[in-house]
């Protein structure tokens, strides 16, 4: 059971980080309820101290409220989603932007390639 991890990043953030993705992608919806920390413990193959530092952290980003005695659920806050959603959107280029920029991509290059590849895809 449980997941792959990568390494280089700590479990905690990469779970937060797969949630995140989840909710943008909304496989887990507004208003929804999360497992308890006990069940993501097992589904994810790690510590439920890890689980609840994740879910500690999605309350500190506004993403997840904590409900006494009902659990964990996610935001009904429509503009913390967008905002979720745009920080992701920036993460992602950003991160696909350097990437290009290592191999020696000029920005007009990476934005022809961008639009070829959409063409592509229609």
């Amino acid at each position: 059971m449980g997941e792959e991890f990568n390494a280089s990043q700590p479990i905690y953030q990469q779970i937060v980080a797969r949630i995140c993705r989840q909710i943008v992608r909304e496989e887990i919806k507004p208003g929804e309820k999360l497992p308890s920390v006990r069940e993501m413990a097992v589904q994810s193959g790690v510590n439920p101290n890890t689980i609840q530092r994740v879910y500690s952290e999605l309350e500190r980003m506004n993403i997840v409220e904590a409900r006494r005695g009902q659990g964990s659920f996610v935001t009904e806050n429509l503009e913390e989603l967008e905002r979720l959603r745009v920080q992701l959107k920036v993460e992602y280029i950003g991160e696909f932007v350097r990437n290009m920029k290592e191999m020696g991509f000029s920005p007009s290059e990476i934005i022809e390639g961008i639009q070829d590849y959409l063409k592509q895809e229609e």
